[in-house]
């Protein structure tokens, strides 16, 4: 038996000496670098008491640093759990109760706080800065710098992502050595990565696209990073020309469209441009062809199940699509109510079945039951169809999710928070088409009675208790809000009413 995904990597590294990661402040970090470092922090979490299948739960700011103690859990055998550093305590709270860490890790700076949170939960708690700085890397400068690596099996559990629900109860999607091992060697061989490659990383590393995409490809192919701390329109087009590829969300595009240095001889050098994480518009896919030569490869993925489609490398890479399945991944349209397969070109619920996806929801066997058809697919949530070219097409979602910036939200947790306040009646949550963040989050409240709160007391009453993302963008008042015969919300009336909500106010 082997350490299953750290393995995989392991079999593919280049030599200790190559590069893995050059970071915004000068360091130059190699393939034997992480393997010491992440043995040390390794040895750092047996002595604050981590096990195999405990769970480790992170929220810190980007750091090589943070990248090491991710692979220094699954050396450990404990299962990794990421953090948006957006959550609030309250947010934090949950999660801590619900996964039941051995241990948090935290910024230095969040420490008060956060602490006593952790310990009320059982945790123990260590500290983690963005310069690499705190209680875990002290303890881990005085450990070796090799690790017996503790066995796991493919189906052992490697992750915990938690994702937003629909009741606003968030659920922590299970993921195994096996899905993160196989999605990643999938993605390295269906868009091309060799030790060769160079990746401009900007993406934040608490959800899958920065970790499980971007990360587990570039060590599964033994290439490198330009690793970013933050995204900065300027910075990544003048990093363009030391690299081949670039992942981001379509906000990324946006914003370095509007970069008078973006061309095609500062883009000569990138061999594929990839976004994920929200819909990319088309009238974006065509600009940036227009301005740099290059068609973005659009693909699908989510939280669950790791990426499902893409567009194809070589072929076309058509807008407003997001490709073909993956190799091993059968994905279906089918009838939300039935789970009836429809035919080519009809609407319904995507359905996926492969190894990438999950073993189901933490703590939730109800939950995850209802997810899965009896034949083994997953149900998505999101609307879609195959055209007569088997393009897959998403044309909807049926949770009511908003994706703004390439965060997942979902408004029934913004509607909870809304409505506990005294002066508010009820409230709608939606998201509406916005040109920087795909979509933007709108509250549309009625006031109670007799009450004047305005947007700014809304937002403000909300800020402690949900992370700034979550925060509306605009709020709107009403007297009511649309109904159908059966009393349900028509959510689909409010966003045809204000859908041109932010057409002129694109920095809203």
């Amino acid at each position: 038996m082997s350490n299953h995904l750290f393995d995989a990597f392991r079999a593919r590294m280049p030599a200790p000496g190559r590069r893995l990661m050059a970071t915004d402040d000068g360091r130059s970090i190699t393939y034997g670098d992480m393997l010491a470092q992440s043995a040390q922090l390794a040895h750092a979490l047996v002595q604050f008491g981590v096990r195999p299948g405990d769970r480790v739960a992170v929220q810190v700011e980007k750091s090589p640093e943070a990248i090491f103690l991710y692979l220094a859990c699954l050396r450990a055998g404990a299962a990794f759990l990421p953090l948006n550093t957006a959550y609030t305590l309250a947010e934090l709270g949950y999660f801590f109760g619900d996964a039941e860490p051995r241990l948090v890790v935290c910024d230095p700076a969040k420490a008060a706080d956060i602490g006593p949170l952790a310990e009320r939960s059982g945790a123990a708690v260590a500290t983690l800065g963005s310069k690499g700085e705190g209680s875990l890397t002290e303890s881990a400068s005085h450990q070796p710098k090799e690790f017996h690596d503790v066995a796991r099996e493919p189906d052992d559990l490697a992750a915990i992502l938690y994702t937003s629900g629909t009741t606003g109860r968030s659920k922590g999607a299970m993921l195994s050595h096996d899905n993160l091992a196989s999605n990643a060697l999938v993605l390295v061989e269906h868009w091309r990565f060799s030790t060769d490659d160079v990746l401009i990383h900007a993406l934040p590393i608490f959800h899958t696209h920065g970790v499980f995409v971007a990360t587990n490809v570039i060590l599964m192919a033994g290439a490198s990073m330009l690793f970013e701390q933050k995204f900065d329109a300027g910075r990544i087009v003048a990093l363009l020309p030391g690299a081949t590829a670039l992942m981001g969300v379509p906000t990324f595009y946006v914003r370095l469209l509007q970069q008078a240095g973006l061309n095609g001889q500062a883009a000569k050098n990138i061999r594929l441009f990839i976004s994920g994480s929200a819909p990319l518009l088309a009238e974006t896919h065509a600009a940036w062809r227009e301005r740099t030569g290059h068609a973005i490869l659009e693909r699908y993925g989510m939280t669950e199940t790791n990426m499902n489609t893409s567009n194809p490398y070589d072929g076309e890479r058509r807008a407003g699509t997001v490709g073909f399945p993956l190799p091993g991944v059968s994905l279906r349209i089918a009838d939300p109510d039935s789970g009836r397969p429809l035919a080519q070109g009809e609407v319904g619920m995507i359905e996926v079945k492969g190894p990438n996806v999950f073993a189901g929801y933490w703590r939730m066997p109800e939950k995850t039951k209802a997810e899965f058809r009896d034949d083994g697919f997953f149900i998505t949530g999101d609307l879609g169809l195959i055209d007569a070219d088997g393009y897959v097409h998403i044309v909807g979602r049926g949770k009511d999710l908003i994706i703004s910036g390439g965060y997942n939200i979902y408004p029934k947790e913004i509607e909870s928070e809304i409505d506990a306040l005294a002066a508010v009646s009820e409230s709608a949550v939606i998201g509406i088409a916005h040109p920087d963040f795909g979509e933007g989050v709108t509250a549309v409240v009625v006031r109670k009675p007799g009450s004047t709160v305005g947007a700014a007391d809304i937002i403000g009453a909300i800020a402690g208790r949900l992370a700034k993302y979550k925060h509306p963008k605009q709020v709107i008042f009403v007297d009511e809000l649309p109904r159908n015969t059966m009393g349900k919300v028509q959510k689909n009336l409010l966003r045809e009413t204000y859908k041109d909500l932010f057409a002129t106010n694109a920095g809203s």
